[in-house]
Parts: structure tokens; C-alpha cells; sequence
């Protein structure tokens, strides 16, 4: 209705039915039908249809002192909307997870406000699981599985955990998955269960006690790079101290469940022209980095 009403206002100040088609991109016969169908839902005739243009009833002229200011300043609401939702200049929110929005993409957000210095970021890090509609963000990085059917998922890839120590550890390092069940061990409450697999597809549970556990995996990468235990890491957190030397592979035949990345956002938000450069921007870089599978 509120379509309708837009095109009775608009052949109102039109006083023509030629005029309003050609303002509204529309022909002539939807434009009179489209008023004649309005007409018939308030059950009165708007307006006064002649040989010399458009008049409006007393009826008519009620409704458009009553609706013409609203459909106006409703039109201007949507025109400040779409280029809101269009610019590549404005705010942009970001939720993601601690241990994977800091460290391993911490270059992206270098590379991504240089490349778009318009864009002004909001992230949020966080392990807990925040609602986006709450927060009100733009869009989602998330890890895990995601079963809330009101939003948009987008599966970017996986990264796999892997088994690791320090070369400075002053215990010996397990050669079997039977040693490691009492082995020295650091965990997040995240992984402190370590459910492993190896290359031929075999699992094993390993539900020990650790030494040290913390809230935060970089406390947990810390602890290990100090020598207190083994731990099981994203390999997008280890493997920078794997290629200078500072940590060691543990059992490398075996690692963790992988760690599944989405992006997300609601189904009935439309994603702005921001946060599709940020999807696509992103989607790049993880693609590029060597711990980090893609999605096929």
C-alpha cells in the first residue's frame, strides 16, 4: 500500500498520469491501475480524472495533506539507506574470535585500513559467542559448527590443531599416542580434550589432566614455548615459532578436529558494499596463508 500511495502523491503533484509514469519508470496503464486498485482499498475516489490532467477530490486532498510529507520524508529515509548501504566510506563492525582476529590476522587489518582508509573499523573480539543482531555488527567470523537457521553462513575453510612443545623442554617428548597420555600438557578450555587423528583416518580420545589450563590460547602458546608441556594449537598460531625454530612438531601424524571458519551475517540484513570488500577481502588473504584450508 505504501507503494501506491507513493504513486498517488506522485501523480498528485504530477496532475498527470504521463508525467508520474515517466518520474516513476512506469507505464500508464500500471500507474492508473495501480491508483484505481488504492481507490478501491479505501473505498473513495482520490481523484478527478479528465481530458486536462488530474484534480483531486475533497476526499483525495484529505489523504495527500495527511500522507504526503510522511511518503516524502519516507523516500528520502530509503534514498540515505541505500547509498548508506552502497559506500565504500562509513562504519564497518566485525565480530571474531580472540585467538584468530589477534595474531594470525593481524596483517589483514594493516593491509585492509590502508587499502580502504574510508572504512572505519569496529572489531570485537571475543570467545564468547555473541549475537550479531544484538551487537548490532555487520557481519561475523566465527569457528565451530553453526546451527542458527536466521543467519547466512558462509564456509571459508578449516585450520588444523596440531601436537607441540618446546625444543627447550626439559621432559621427553612422547614417540606414541600411548606416552602422550602422560606427558606434560598445557590446554585452552577450548581444546582440553584432545580427540587426535592420524593419517589413515585413525581417532583416538585422549581425556587427560593437564598441567597448566587457561581461558586464553595465547597464554596456552606462551606456557608451551616456555617448556611447561605440550600443547594442542591452530596452526595458525604456531606457525611462525615452527619455522624459526622456537617450537617443535610433536607426533606429527596426528592432529586435532579441524577448526571450522564461517563467516556470518542475518538473512535479513543486506550485507553493505563495506562488508561484502571485507568478505571478499578476507576470503583472499586466508586463501593465500599456508595454515588455512580452503573450502572447495
Amino acid at each position: 500500500m505504501l507503494d501506491d500511495l507513493k504513486i498517488f502523491i506522485t501523480a498528485a503533484n504530477k496532475n498527470s498520469l504521463t508525467a508520474a509514469a515517466q518520474h516513476l519508470d512506469m507505464t500508464i496503464a500500471t500507474v492508473s491501475r495501480r491508483i484505481s486498485a488504492l481507490e478501491q482499498k479505501l473505498g473513495c475516489e482520490l481523484l478527478h480524472r479528465s481530458t486536462k490532467g488530474l484534480t483531486l477530490t475533497p476526499v483525495g486532498e484529505s489523504y495527500y495533506q495527511e500522507c504526503a510529507e510522511f511518503i516524502d520524508a519516507l523516500d528520502q529515509r530509503i534514498s540515505n539507506l541505500e547509498q548508506t548501504l552502497n559506500s565504500l566510506k562509513g562504519d564497518l563492525k566485525v565480530l571474531a574470535p580472540v585467538n584468530l582476529g589477534s595474531g594470525p590476522l593481524d596483517v589483514f587489518w594493516q593491509e585492509f585500513v590502508q587499502l580502504y582508509p574510508d572504512i572505519a573499523l569496529n572489531i570485537e573480539l571475543s570467545n564468547t559467542l555473541q549475537d550479531i543482531r544484538d551487537t548490532r555488527a555487520d557481519i561475523a567470523l566465527r569457528s565451530g559448527n553453526q546451527t542458527s537457521s536466521s543467519l547466512i553462513q558462509k564456509k571459508l575453510g578449516h585450520i588444523e590443531p596440531i601436537l607441540v612443545a618446546s625444543p627447550k623442554a626439559s621432559f621427553s617428548l612422547p614417540k606414541s599416542i600411548e606416552e602422550l597420555q602422560s606427558a606434560p600438557s598445557i590446554a585452552s578450555k577450548m581444546f582440553a580434550d584432545w580427540l587426535l587423528t592420524n593419517q589413515q583416518g585413525e581417532h583416538h580420545q585422549l581425556n587427560k589432566e593437564h598441567r597448566h589450563i587457561s581461558n586464553d590460547m595465547t597464554i596456552t602458546l606462551n606456557l608451551t614455548k616456555a617448556g611447561a608441556g605440550i600443547a594442542l594449537i591452530p596452526m595458525s598460531m604456531v606457525h611462525t615459532p615452527l619455522e624459526t625454530g622456537e617450537l617443535i612438531r610433536v607426533l606429527p601424524e596426528w592432529r586435532g578436529q579441524n577448526r571450522e571458519i564461517f563467516l556470518v551475517w542475518p538473512y535479513r540484513r543486506s550485507l553493505s558494499a563495506r562488508a561484502k570488500l571485507l568478505k571478499e577481502e578476507l576470503t583472499k588473504f586466508l586463501h593465500q596463508q599456508t595454515w588455512f584450508h580452503p573450502s572447495a
